[in-house]
């Protein structure tokens, strides 16, 4: 065995020793090294590692060696084995050195600060209920840090596992996993956007998501019966709340029987779902993995039929208890399993179903101390996964293949429609199967704070599609906290208020006059922001940049930027500023001025048509970057309202220090495949000061959508505080008279 391990700590070049300390003296082992793409480099810890390594669930397909590692990298990978910190067992240890001024983010799913430096977080998918700020693990795993040196150039390291894997960054990068040697892979870039585009290039990105998904989300545990659901969705509608989606919980199932419904609850789905479209609202179901274990359940039968169950060791069907009592658990990790679970979706999707949500798919497990299967279960693994192996192996990538299979059944039931599918459990390219929130969390001021930092890390780490549950899904919270979590919460890339079952109401108006009103005055500003967060999603699938950023991206060279997360950016334009604590103490740390022009703050007239929302304390303050154009569009109150916010375009401008701004609006259908074959239209706007009089011109850069006649504002943002606005028609040059 191993006794110590004392590897170079220089910076590498192709291949370099590591020189292994054994109780009979000493070999010498080579670190191999190849390139898989531009400054990215795969390190192995030997030629056997090389060579015994498993398929990577992380890649979207494999990535063979293109050549040789750069001598240039700057970034020096060491191989050892070493204890836990969190377990004290004997571990497979990848370290990578920084410098003091290195500032790391990712690492997933996180609870705490968006700088990661100095704590430590496990890669094991874990149901958290409740979870606090020492929680080590979440539901999603995602072995991944994003390293911003002091100079504003960044590397990013991805430990390609799926076992049980800790990522201290007390002062390295280290990776402690207690599965096999694993490879470890470096993305070297000049900035971090350069870094997570080449990290989008390995894992895939999102796929263009429906247009309603972008819109806001109303959820509790549970809205039953059906008479409540109706009564819900009448009322944001009544109240003239935007919304865009009802969510069911497991209490619409028999006995929490996956695929079936209580008939004296929900007797008739497609009926309800055929209400709620007819006002304007889709529909997302939940489905679980846990299969209660019964004979002539249907599911559980056709189940048994292809045996279609995750193992014991000793090779017996596993069995747990979850909602529904003693279950069984599909084995995803196998195609067979995989295509069964995707047919179940076929009858499911007919009753006018739109989305679906997999919970519990850590896989979670009541009764047992580690909340979960045994790690010595046994999956029957596809040999593109590496083949059968334990559930150490595969226990972090259950729900990225439940998911998987969810997807594809979505898929084949509606293969002209872009599927919605949401998923509590991941790993990393998981994004590519579906969107994650951050689980269970709390109606308290803690999860109000780490609300933004823990959106930012995921987005860091390859899923850009996500948000917390705004309002807290744990207690009941009041009306101040609410209303100043749904302000900032309404921005988020996945805005969905939910709450737990026991719990109050938490529904917009269920505060009180004033929270409603706040909550109004948030999700209005989510629908006018709606031509832009659009535009941000396609770019997020185009490049794999996540939708929502850090400050510090902005400005990565700014050190005064690197810690800030009670603000985020949507895109590179705009900049949220939220107070996160209840008596708003807190000083934002705002972007330098560029070149002398500051960033400007604005607003939106509010929805009575008096005032501004920045009168409203609870919302938080909004700001464009110089040189920008955010393209804006009126309030609607659901996707395919008035009639999908397309006759008329409001343009902020900002000039930057030249006179000068531009920017770029991304349209399609907002639902289909159409897009994919040209049917979509992306726009450039450009923005030039000539003495008193600004131009603002737009242009058709790509797609064959025609153009669309119709209503185009422009409201240029000056330093001072004012504006001046200028209207026309859409392909026409619109003229500002800053004198006016």
């Amino acid at each position: 065995m191993f006794l110590s391990a004392t590897p170079r700590r220089s910076v590498l070049g192709p291949v370099s020793a590591l020189v292994v300390m054994l109780a009979g003296g000493c070999v010498s082992a080579q670190i191999v090294s190849e390139s898989i793409g531009d400054r990215i480099v795969r390190f192995h810890a030997s030629e056997q590692a090389k060579l015994h390594r498993v398929p990577s669930m992380a890649l979207e397909t494999p990535r063979p060696a293109t050549g040789a590692a750069p001598d240039d990298l700057g970034v020096s990978v060491a191989f050892s084995r070493g204890a836990s910190v969190l377990h004290g067992d004997d571990r497979f240890v990848a370290t990578i050195d920084i410098d003091a001024e290195t500032s790391l983010y990712g690492t997933g799913e996180a609870a705490g600060p968006l700088l990661r430096n100095g704590r430590t977080t496990e890669c094991w998918n874990l149901d958290a209920y409740g979870y606090q700020d020492n929680s080590p693990n979440l539901y999603t795993s995602h072995p991944w840090v994003l390293a911003v040196r002091e100079d504003g150039t960044a590397f990013g390291v991805l430990a390609d596992t799926t076992h049980r894997c800790e990522i201290d960054l007390s002062e390295d990068i280290v990776f402690r996993t207690d599965g096999p040697d694993h490879p470890v892979i470096i993305i070297d870039g000049p900035s971090p956007k350069d870094v997570l585009t080449k990290l989008g290039d390995l894992t895939g990105t999102i796929e263009m998501p429906p247009k309603w998904a972008v819109g806001y989300h109303q959820c509790r545990y549970s809205y039953n019966p059906d008479s409540r659901v109706r009564e819900v969705a009448a009322e944001f509608r009544e109240r003239r709340i935007p919304a865009d989606v009802i969510w069911m919980d497991i209490d619409y199932m028999n006995e929490f029987r996956v695929f079936t419904w209580d008939e004296s609850q929900f007797p008739d789905p497609a009926d309800l779902n055929a209400y709620l479209d007819s006002i304007g609202f889709s529909n997302v179901w939940m489905i679980d993995p846990g299969v209660k274990n019964e004979d002539g359940y249907f599911v559980a039968d056709s189940g048994d039929a292809i045996d279609a169950w995750v193992k014991t060791a000793d090779g017996e069907t596993y069995t747990g208890y979850v909602w529904p009592g003693e279950c069984v658990f599909p084995d995803y990790t196998n195609a067979r399993v995989r295509e069964w679970w995707a047919g179940l979706y076929e009858d499911f999707m007919a009753q006018g179903i739109d989305g679906v949500w997999n919970d519990m798919n850590e896989p979670a497990v009541f009764n047992v101390p580690t909340k979960t299967m045994p790690e010595d279960n046994w999956h029957r693994a596809d040999p593109e996964f590496g083949g059968p192996a334990s559930h150490a192996r595969f226990h972090n990538v259950y729900g990225m293949l439940m998911v998987r299979a969810t997807r594809e059944g979505v898929m084949a039931v509606n293969p002209d429609k872009r599927p919605f599918v949401l998923s509590r459990a991941n790993y990393i390219g998981g994004h590519r199967y579906g969107a994650t929130w951050t689980g269970d969390n709390t109606a308290n001021w803690y999860h109000v704070d780490v609300s933004i930092p823990m959106m930012l890390n995921l987005s860091l780490s390859a899923q850009p599609f996500c948000g917390p549950d705004i309002g807290g899904f744990a207690g009941d919270g009041d009306g101040e906290m609410f209303a100043r979590w749904m302000g900032f919460g309404a921005l988020m890339p996945f805005a969905r208020g939910h709450t737990a079952k026991g719990n109050i109401d938490k529904e917009p108006w269920a505060f009180g006059e004033d929270a409603e009103a706040t909550s109004r005055r948030a999700i209005e500003r989510r629908y006018r922001f709606m031509p832009f967060l659009y535009t941000l999603f396609e770019e997020s699938h185009r490049t794999g940049l996540p939708i929502a950023r850090p400050v510090f991206f902005a400005d990565p060279t700014d050190p005064a930027l690197r810690s800030e997360d009670d603000s985020f950016l949507l895109g590179d334009d705009l900049l949220i500023a939220a107070h996160v604590t209840p008596n708003r103490e807190r000083v934002h740390i705002l972007p330098k001025p560029v070149k002398g022009v500051a960033w400007r703050a604005f607003d939106f007239p509010d929805f009575d048509g008096e005032g501004r929302d920045s009168e409203d304390p609870d919302q938080p303050a909004l700001y464009a970057r110089p040189g920008s154009i955010i393209p804006t569009g009126p309030v609607h109150q659901h996707f395919g309202d008035r009639p999908d916010q397309r006759d008329e375009l409001t343009l902020l401008v900002t000039l930057d220090a030249s006179g000068n701004a531009s920017g770029t609006l991304y349209e399609d259908a907002g639902e289909g495949w159409g897009f994919r074959e040209d049917e979509y239209r992306r726009t450039d706007f450009t923005a030039t000061r000539r003495g008193d009089t600004v131009l603002v011109r737009s242009t058709q850069r790509e797609g064959g959508m025609p153009g669309i006649d119709r209503a185009m504002n422009v409201r240029v943002l000056l330093p001072d505080g004012t504006e001046r606005t200028a209207s026309g028609r859409s392909g026409e040059p619109l003229r500002v008279n800053l004198k006016g």
